[in-house]
């Protein structure tokens, strides 16, 4: 409960992030960062900031069974192959 209670404190999404080594990550991230960007696809295509912020990250990792929790999380923007809500 008390992680979806910090990500309410802001204007945040659940996304769900896949990288370029197979690592899945489910987390919340800050929508509105900056003015004009309200879309995930916004934070994710600007060239402002070459890393995405992840608060209360679940990393589900390939061949571990059980995932790896971060309360904040950096991903260089060049290792997401894609990103989407969830829902």
């Amino acid at each position: 409960m008390e992680d979806q209670e910090l990500c309410r404190d802001i204007n945040s999404r659940t996304i769900r992030v896949s990288l370029v080594d197979g690592t899945q990550i489910s987390a919340c991230v800050n929508i509105d960062r900056e003015p004009g960007y309200n879309r995930l696809s916004d934070l994710i295509s600007s060239d402002r900031e070459p890393f995405l912020i992840l608060m209360n990250a679940a990393l589900h990792t390939p061949g571990l069974d059980n995932p790896t929790k971060h309360e904040t999380f950096f991903i260089n923007k060049d290792h997401i192959l894609w990103a989407t809500p969830e829902s």
